[in-house]
């Protein structure tokens, strides 16, 4: 679980989800872990960011991550993505669009960071 784990902004919880520079089936497999660890939080209590930095998507990935954010979307309060310069604009549309959630994407971690804590 090294590549989720909650880091601590401006005295807020924040889940950090590290997608760097995986592939395929372990962009998969995150997901999963993802949607197991946020739907064990309350409702509408969880800050999510997102680092998907060199990561390489295929059409399954974009998918399971499309299901999880359905999945755990009563239980997220903000989320912000970073890193997605390469990811393709119907992908990102597709996975905001099925999982009905207001997703913001920034430039590096520290703008999320800002985002994701600010009142």
């Amino acid at each position: 679980m090294a590549n989720l784990r909650w880091v601590t902004h401006k005295g807020k919880k924040v889940l950090l989800l590290d997608f760097t520079q995986r592939a395929g089936v372990a962009v998969e497999q995150l997901a999963r872990e993802v949607q197991q660890v946020i739907t064990a939080q309350p409702r509408a209590s969880v800050l999510v960011l997102a680092d998907f930095t060199g990561a390489k998507f295929s059409d399954d990935a974009s998918k399971q991550i499309a299901t999880a954010a359905a999945a755990d979307r009563p239980h997220v309060l903000r989320t912000a993505w970073v890193g997605t310069e390469t990811f393709p604009e119907a992908w990102f549309n597709r996975i905001r669009d099925y999982s009905q959630r207001d997703i913001r994407r920034f430039a590096t971690r520290e703008e999320a960071l800002e985002f994701l804590t600010s009142e």
